[in-house]
């Protein structure tokens, strides 16, 4: 929005007296600077609204009022406060603030921006019904999986079958890329890389939720993750860059850089209130849209299975519950006594019941996510 407004302004003194005066307005072309001002926009949205949505919040009584399943599990020494009547869907404020910011800083008639804010606001949407739905149950159970893998898949499915028909994006789907790899490993395929783009848009939009289990776990690592594809969509949107590094270029992935960076700074913002003891949480409604745009963002500068990396944290948090799942169901048909992996799962829980302390496995499992991030960015060279 405020890109239009000022070269509007730009060309409507041109030739005039106050265009010298106002030269400062070319600024906002570039996209360095839409960066910095969206990132400092969404904070000060977040710490602005944050305290108002968290009263609002309670006046509803949106509170979480039933014991979460790691308090229901028992045995967690390590936890000293209990979660029960803490806010959630304070994943209104995430969304919220950086939708808006997105508009104000991007140029709105990029697809590449519209398809990632069209996955935010459906995610968020169903995330908020789910939130919405443990509330009323007061029993966590929430929306059935299936409505929630339907709606995931749909919309995953959407965007596919769009970048597929656009033919500026045909490549992008059609054209398999890995990391470590300059070339395709596949190439005009449509159909294999439609469904890599519904697995990265589900399986990550699935695996962020999973992770949303501890004060400022999920938030926190979804930072790390956004500064990566911050780094990855601006290289992809420069040519000159892409072709040094022997990466795929995306007219337009710039302006997704700009979205990394509302994202950073509404995630900084939420983490402020988020953080342990926290204030309020995410809930379905956060981490279901934040785990899409991730996703959407990936597909979209052709780099789904670098988010594999990026994501490491996420993977390892999804795969646990897997596991777990799985190898209890088996032994359980063989045996007739199902038997576990860890203790509890997702993992972070796993190292609460051995004795972790809350602020002690948010704390390393952030420091595993910046090693994942590190080997991430690695792939740019490492080829």
């Amino acid at each position: 929005m405020l890109y239009y407004l000022s070269q509007k302004i730009l060309d409507w003194l041109h030739g005039t007296g106050w265009e010298d005066q106002l030269s400062w307005l070319r600024l906002f072309r570039y996209i360095t600077v839409r960066c910095a001002g969206a990132a400092v926009t969404a904070l000060l949205l977040s710490w602005w609204l944050g305290p108002k949505i968290i009263r609002w919040l309670k006046t509803l009584k949106f509170g979480q009022d039933y014991a979460d399943k790691a308090e229901e599990a028992g045995g967690l020494a390590a936890r000293v406060l209990s979660k029960k009547g803490t806010p959630t869907m304070g994943g209104v404020l995430i969304v919220a603030v950086l939708v808006f910011s997105t508009v104000l800083w991007t140029q709105l008639d990029n697809k590449l921006v519209l398809l990632t804010l069209l996955s935010v606001i459906v995610l968020a949407g169903l995330g908020f019904y789910d939130d919405y739905a443990k509330i009323i149950q007061q029993s966590g159970g929430g929306t059935p999986p299936r409505v929630k893998l339907i709606t995931q898949t749909g919309v995953s499915a959407f965007i596919g079958f769009y970048m597929w028909m656009t033919p500026s994006m045909t490549k992008l789907v059609s054209d398999i890329m890995v990391p470590f790899y300059k070339h395709p490993v596949v190439a005009d395929c449509a159909w294999l890389g439609i469904i890599v783009v519904v697995f990265a848009i589900v399986g990550t939009s699935n695996a962020v939720n999973l992770t949303d289990g501890l004060d400022g776990l999920a938030i926190g690592c979804s930072l790390i993750v956004a500064f990566v594809f911050l780094v990855l969509t601006y290289l992809a949107g420069n040519v000159k860059a892409a072709a040094y590094l022997d990466i795929p270029h995306v007219d337009g992935a710039g302006e997704l850089t700009v979205f990394c960076s509302a994202l950073l700074g509404a995630g900084l913002g939420f983490l402020w209130f988020n953080c342990h003891p926290a204030k309020v949480f995410m809930g379905d409604t956060g981490s279901l849209a934040l785990g899409g745009a991730f996703g959407v963002v990936a597909v979209l500068i052709q780099q789904p299975f670098v988010l594999v990396i990026a994501g490491g944290v996420f993977v390892i948090e999804a795969a646990s519950v897997l596991l777990q799942t799985t190898w209890f169901r088996y032994t359980r048909m063989r045996t007739g006594t199902g038997k576990r992996i860890f203790l509890m799962a997702p993992l972070h829980h796993h190292f609460e019941k051995k004795g972790w302390y809350e602020s002690q496995v948010v704390m390393r499992f952030y420091i595993l996510c910046v090693l994942f991030a590190v080997v991430a960015l690695a792939t740019l060279k490492l080829r």
